[in-house]
Order: C-alpha cells, then structure tokens, then sequence
C-alpha cells in the first residue's frame, strides 16, 4: 500500500526536506518536494499527491495560509504540518485550518512516519458508520450519510474527523468515553496521549449542534474522566438528573 502513497514534502530547508524524502523513499513511497506554499500548490495540482507534509515557517507563504488555500479550493488530501513552535494556540490555529496532524520541530525520522502512515490509514478506512438517521429530539437530527446534522431544521456539513467522533459519541449515548477510547478510536492508537485533539474536536462540534455551546446540552465534560453524549434512548434518566433532553432513533 505504501509503495502506491504519494507525498508532497513542503519545507524551505532543502536539506532537511532531502533527508525526509530520502528516508519515506526507502519506506516504499513516492515523494515531491517543494520548498514554499506558492511551489507546493502548483505541484499539488500537478502530482495530486496522498499526503502533504506542509512546514509552517516558510518565505512567500507559509504554511498556515497554504493549508487554508488548498483547504478553499476543497481539496480534502490530508495535511501534517511542521513547525518548530510548540505552543497550544499554534496546534489549534493549523488544526482549525484543516491540518490532520501536526508534528513539532525537532523530531525523528520514525515519528514523523509513524504519523505519515496514521493518517493515511485513517483517510482510508472504509466507512463503518452506518447510513442512516439517528434522531436525538425536536432540534437535533444527525444523518450519518452525509455527514451531516440537522439543528432546527438547517443542515450543517460535519469534517470527517467531526464526523467520527460524534459517531462514537451518539453511539453510546449516556456513557461515559474517556479522552484515551476516543483518540484511539478516531485518530488511532497513536495518539492517546494527545488530548488536546478531543478538546478542540469537542469544541468544534459544540459549535456546530449546541444551541449554546457554553451550556451543553448534548455533549457533557465529566471532569477529570471524559465526555458523555446525551442519553436521548433513556430521558427519564437526563430529566432525573437535571438535563432536559427527549429522542428517538430510526
């Protein structure tokens, strides 16, 4: 499967973009450097590579604005983003943006192929998500199909990691999922330790279905443990404990 995998190496140091194209070609893949966003979107429309390893710090355009213009032209190819920053608001910026992964300056060889190899798995899982409707209440509808929910009546398109993750959410409604069952579930057994993708991941889709995302009531933070989705098969429970919420699922 490797050996059919192309990828796109974005970075402005020549040598160290040498060096990681060396080493993924000896790991069976095909692999196109580019040393600035501007080279890289040429070569993406040109190559339509699998993957795209993006460094942030870079003249002309850096990474950010490259990830969010090939993010506006709707290309979906997964993105890893390098960088020698380390700090929470720059993992949440290229995140937001659209980037699958992130990886910190400096780092090895094996980590960053590791990650390589974790993503491409991921864009390449078959959908396991069954198609169909899953009715929460009156406000709330998510239809799995299309990536979608219905939230009083207007529909608003999901990510596939949005996707995911409220999957395993709504499909265990009242239970509790820690942050390590959920990474390992929707990211893969690598990043269990990587919390802060659920933090962001949940905020997203608070955004998205909750009336007000301050006050959840769909998505609940046990502290310390996890997160719980509303248990809409079982409101008398919610309604006892003092969350309102009434569904069915078709």
């Amino acid at each position: 499967m490797d050996q059919q995998r192309r990828i796109l190496v974005v970075d402005d140091e020549p040598g160290l973009a040498h060096a990681i194209q060396l080493y993924l070609e000896d790991e069976g893949y095909t692999v196109f450097t580019a040393s600035d966003g501007l080279q890289a979107l040429e070569i993406l429309r040109e190559k339509l590579p699998d993957l795209i390893v993006l460094d942030v710090m870079m003249p002309r355009m850096d990474g950010f604005e490259t990830l969010k213009r090939i993010r506006e032209a709707g290309w979906n190819v997964p993105v890893i983003l390098l960088t020698v920053r380390g700090e929470e608001r720059d993992k949440v910026r290229g995140l937001s943006l659209g980037a699958d992964d992130y990886v910190t300056k400096p780092f090895s060889q094996r980590e960053l192929l590791e990650r390589i190899r974790a993503v491409l798995r991921r864009a390449e899982m078959p959908r396991a998500i069954p198609k169909t409707e899953l009715r929460v209440d009156d406000d709330l509808t998510i239809d799995f199909a299309r990536n979608e929910v219905i939230v009083r009546g207007r529909r608003i398109k999901l990510t596939p990691t949005e996707h995911r993750l409220l999957y395993h959410l709504a499909s265990n409604p009242g239970r509790l999922m820690t942050a390590e069952s959920l990474l390992t579930k929707v990211w893969g057994w690598e990043y269990r330790e990587e919390e802060h993708y659920v933090r962001l991941y949940i905020s997203y889709l608070r955004q998205k279905i909750e009336p007000d995302p301050a006050h959840p009531k769909y998505i609940f933070t046990e502290k310390g443990l996890g997160y719980r989705f509303v248990d809409y098969l079982h409101p008398e429970r919610e309604a006892a404990s003092g969350q309102v919420a009434g569904a069915s699922v078709h």
